[in-house]
């Protein structure tokens, strides 16, 4: 939601009893970013990750009536975090008039903590009041970077975390559960299942938020997490964007790797991921990228043990880099908008394509013609940056079906349910959590 937001006028409800529930995902780290807002001038109260990735909850008119900044950090960009606040200023405890509850347990420490007075009337629910999420203020900074899935404000009641999660029998991780309450006036229940209404209201109440932006709806659910390139993985700043999957500038020399990896070695299956070349990524003699996937064993060891593409001056190679084994074999040149394919598994195998079409005549669907075999172990995606100018626009697709915040409009087949631009080879799937628990 990088420069996109939801935005509802509110009518008169319930100021001293409500609760807010919304399961996100961060992707950038180190800036100020905006959950949910309720604002009118100079009266406001607002949920945000504060740049030092501490989560605050402010509620201000002429001084602040209510500031909680928690001494835990948010700073896992490849999980989904389950934020709910349940207010209560009529509550004869000072301390739980204001409950915050991450992935079902609630937060007792923080930093900074001044409470409601009692039976003060927040800025929440005000007639004239605009609500929004995603970011502080309409057309404002600060705007939320990353998913949001199930977003839900519930007006005069104070619920437990328990009403929107639970706890998985098997797993014991925390998972959505489908809300049932009594939704109150400016009640609303985000579910962004329809790409073209992302701001429709599912409560029953009819509060839907209109949609400012480009906001895109992703497969990346709380139930099935997609691989996005992670900032933790690199020393570098990428100025990752739209869910840290499009790169910016770049230092030379620099690499990230994805947050989730696949197996290499089952006999039957494997991972599939597409990267499109930005004009901007093609280098000069001795510039340019490489893409592939590298050992999540050796993540922090310089660029060694990786298997991929690389461009240098416009020429695409095949190469593998292993400790000081190099192997390099010319594939044709590369040009501003092609796709590269990379596939990987079945045996500890690697293929390699560009634009639907695989390296030597590859099958990775039959096992055959792979570039490269012997890998071991568990591999993430990897991308590495040589080119002065950095990888500014460049995008990867692991099965949202977007290169940057351009949708795939004829997705390949064979995605089980995730978009790619071309056919996905047959026992080869995204890397998403889904995929991982059922084929490792």
């Amino acid at each position: 939601m990088a420069n996109s937001y939801l935005s509802h006028s509110q009518s008169a409800g319930n100021r001293t009893n409500w609760t807010l529930s919304a399961w996100v995902k961060r992707s950038a780290l180190g800036t100020a970013q905006y959950i949910m807002a309720n604002y009118s001038g100079s009266n406001y109260c607002y949920l945000q990750i504060n740049p030092d990735n501490k989560m605050r909850f402010l509620d201000y008119s002429s001084g602040n009536n209510c500031n909680k900044i928690t001494t835990r950090l948010f700073r896992d960009t490849s999980a989904w975090y389950h934020v709910v606040i349940a207010i209560d200023t009529t509550d004869s405890t000072a301390e739980d008039r204001f409950k915050l509850y991450i992935n079902g347990v609630r937060e007792t420490a923080f930093d900074t903590s001044a409470n409601f007075s009692s039976s003060f009337n927040t800025n929440m629910n005000v007639s004239g009041h605009t609500s929004v999420f995603g970011v502080n203020q309409e057309g404002n900074a600060s705007y939320w970077n990353g998913y949001m899935s199930h977003v839900a404000l519930v007006d005069g009641a104070t619920l437990a975390p328990t009403v929107f999660g639970e706890t998985d029998s098997t797993s014991g991780i925390w998972k959505f559960k489908s809300p049932s309450t009594t939704w109150g006036t400016n009640g609303v229940h985000l579910k962004f299942e329809n790409s073209a209404a992302l701001g429709t209201d599912s409560s029953g109440q009819s509060n839907t938020y209109t949609v400012n932006g480009n906001l895109k709806q992703a497969l990346d659910t709380p139930s099935n997490v997609y691989c996005t390139m992670n900032p933790l993985s690199t020393t570098q700043n990428f100025n990752l964007s739209n869910g840290n999957n499009t790169f910016g500038a770049a230092a030379d020399n620099k690499y990230i790797t994805g947050n989730l990896g696949g197996d290499s070695e089952a006999a039957s299956t494997g991972y599939y991921f597409e990267y499109k070349v930005n004009a901007n990524n093609l280098g000069n003699s001795g510039e340019g990228f490489r893409v592939g996937v590298k050992s999540v064993e050796n993540i922090f060891a310089s660029d060694n043990d990786w298997y991929g593409l690389q461009e240098t001056a416009s020429d695409l190679i095949y190469e593998k880099t292993n400790g000081s084994s190099t192997t390099d074999t010319n594939i044709g040149s590369a040009s501003n908008g092609d796709v590269v394919m990379i596939a990987w598994g079945k045996g500890g195998k690697i293929w390699m394509g560009v634009n639907g079409v695989w390296v030597d005549s590859g099958n990775p669907s039959s096992g055959s013609g792979e570039q490269y075999s012997g890998l071991t172990g568990v591999y993430a995606p990897f991308i590495m940056c040589s080119l002065t100018n950095g990888m500014n626009g460049s995008s990867m697709n692991f099965g949202n079906g977007f290169f940057g915040t351009t949708a795939i409009t004829s997705a390949g087949s064979n995605g089980n349910g995730s978009l790619f631009e071309y056919d996905v080879p047959s026992g080869f799937y995204a890397l998403n959590t889904k995929n991982i628990n059922t084929y490792g």
